[in-house]
């Protein structure tokens, strides 16, 4: 239902780790009943008794701006694509139900964040503050209590929810702060609700348009009701889901006493290599207190096994939430985690024993996940392998005479100037890469590449870049990002294919200078940074000399702004 791409050929780097790993349990936890946050339970009994100022409720679909909210959550979260995200910010919306300030959205939307921002009905002149109150992972909801009082709410539609009804959604999509409201109609009642960050028995679908930012509003009827909560759609084929009334508000109920319900403490999602051979569930963030955060779960791993049952086989996060809703609250429940940032397999029990590594990655041992050409050879020595030899290139960038560029796909927004000795390169567009190779071609296909570069104003997401071998028909790429992962490429008739990859923390992450090597010796791919070694591997695809230089990438998050101090090319 919502597409996500992942770079989990990472999986494979650590693939033998996991198979070499003892299987063990783990659980989760619901919640327990006699812990109730007494403010807030009474304000959801007034709710439910109806002491509360009904004029305030919208009573039609023009009313039900004022009850809407953009939220806006921001923390530090781990991307498997992008790396680590500091001080990062995600939009979401949500929708008011009691005057009091209870609000409800998705448990995407706002687990794991350190702060809290909301504005309510599209008026960006006023801001407030919002805490969490209670999530469900399993259910993808959330409440949450907004500062202050006398606001607008919705309330639930109480008739049937029926093929054919009329629908509205309403919220915030793509982080724009003006209100949005699409028309649709529901097509299904009770679709399937299991994907890939809930799982949820039913949910209903409808064909109203929506985007990334619509998640956590509300979907209402014609008189302003609430028949659901929206999160997931997918605009190209017009088709949309929402948590339906009857399976949300018996858990937003729960989580309003200020309870949890069906969580660990986990913002994440299923996730699964090519081959389906390793699977488990990402961990985007941890909430601070939480079992998971306790038992030291971090950003960026991945549990494999809970209870000794491997999670995620099916792509989704049923047989995840299946065990949590299994067990009490309390329960001492058994984890399997892969942590690749540090190539570990580590064994603990939520509610019991912290995490403890079982398997340590020997240094350099990275799995060659190349095609049948490749062959992965771990047994080098850099530092033979790499000597410096006869300098073909050195260049300070005082100018840029005798160096050119070129963009994959093409495009011209892009800026690459030299001042202060730097090579200065911005790259404004997702999804670009900007090379800039030297004119001269090296005759000896054994070069090594080196440069120093630093990212501006820190880490911007992107993928700095070593090239070699680089002809027409092709060339080998060596990339690190400032998430603290690194790839070695190879570009042919178009397309990119990795070779292999890993994460390393001598990788500076913040504004920062790395010192960058690539070998291309033989057959043999060898990448360093800061001086020591990410990986190797071997390749046959190239076997000739060529033109070197470097290039910036973005990812799914536009603009990458570098600076390349100097740049080297010697033949060892």
């Amino acid at each position: 239902m919502r597409n996500r791409t992942f770079l989990f050929v990472i999986l494979l780097v650590i693939f033998v780790l996991f198979v070499a790993a003892c299987g063990n349990k783990s659980e989760t936890q619901t919640p327990d009943p006699q812990v109730e946050n007494p403010v807030v339970t009474e304000q959801v009994a007034n709710v439910q008794e109806g002491n509360v100022n009904k004029s305030q409720a919208a009573s039609s679909i023009k009313e039900v701006k004022d009850a809407v909210i953009q939220i806006e959550a921001q923390g530090t979260f781990v991307d498997p694509e992008v790396g680590l995200l500091q001080n990062s910010a995600g939009r979401g919306s949500g929708f008011i139900i009691d005057p009091s300030g209870i609000a409800v959205t998705n448990n995407h939307v706002v687990t794991g964040a350190a702060l809290i921002k909301v504005w309510v009905g599209g008026d960006s002149g006023k801001v407030y503050n919002a805490k969490v109150l209670g999530v469900s992972e399993c259910s993808d909801l959330a409440v949450i209590d907004i500062e202050g009082e006398g606001f607008s709410y919705l309330d639930w539609f109480d008739g049937p929810i029926e093929v054919g009804e009329e629908i509205y959604v309403a919220g915030f999509p793509l982080g724009d702060q003006e209100y949005s409201l699409t028309k649709g109609i529901v097509s299904k009642a009770k679709a399937d609700g299991e994907t890939d960050w809930a799982s949820v028995d039913s949910v209903i679908e409808y064909d109203a348009t929506t985007n990334p930012g619509n998640s956590g509003g509300p979907v209402v009827s014609k008189d302003g009701k609430v028949i659901a909560v929206h999160y997931a759609g997918n605009s190209d084929t017009r088709q949309a889901y929402g948590i339906s009334r009857d399976e949300a508000k018996e858990v937003i109920d729960v989580l309003a006493t200020g309870q949890d319900l069906d969580a660990i403490g986990v913002n994440g999602y299923a996730v699964s290599n090519e081959d389906g051979s390793v699977t488990g569930i990402w961990v985007s963030s941890v909430e601070s207190g939480s079992p998971v955060d306790k038992a030291n779960l971090q950003g960026g791993d991945i549990i494999t096994k809970m209870e000794d049952l491997v999670l995620a086989t099916d792509g989704t996060m049923s047989d995840y939430c299946d065990i949590i809703r299994s067990h009490d609250s309390g329960d001492v429940l058994d984890i399997q985690v892969l942590r690749y940032g540090q190539g570990q397999v580590l064994e603990g029990q939520l509610n019991g024993r912290e995490l403890e590594v079982v398997y340590q990655e020997q240094p350099g041992n990275g799995d060659n996940v190349a095609d049948d050409q490749t062959a992965n050879d771990t047994s080098s020595d850099s530092e033979g392998a790499l000597e410096t030899g006869d300098y073909y290139i050195v260049s300070e960038f005082d100018g840029v005479e005798g160096w050119y560029s070129f963009t994959v796909p093409e495009t011209e927004n892009y800026i690459i100037d030299n001042y202060n000795s730097v090579l200065y390169i911005d790259v404004p567009e997702k999804q670009s890469t900007i090379y800039v190779l030297n004119d001269l071609d090296i005759p000896s296909p054994d070069v090594r590449v080196d440069a120093k570069v630093e990212t501006i104003g820190g880490p911007n997401r992107n993928n700095i870049s070593l090239v070699c071998r680089a002809t027409e028909a092709g060339w080998y790429e060596f990339s690190m990002n400032s998430g603290g992962y690194w790839f070695i490429y190879k570009f042919q008739n178009g397309e990119y294919t990795v070779l292999t990859q890993g994460a390393s923390y001598d990788i500076n992450l913040k504004k920062a200078s790395n010192e960058l090597t690539a070998g291309c010796i033989g057959n043999e791919l060898i990448f360093l940074v800061n001086g020591e070694e990410m990986g190797s591997v071997t390749d046959r695809t190239f076997r000739d000399g060529g033109q070197v230089g470097v290039s910036v990438s973005t990812l799914d998050i536009p603009g990458a702004e570098v600076e390349f101090d100097w740049f080297a090319a010697s033949v060892p």
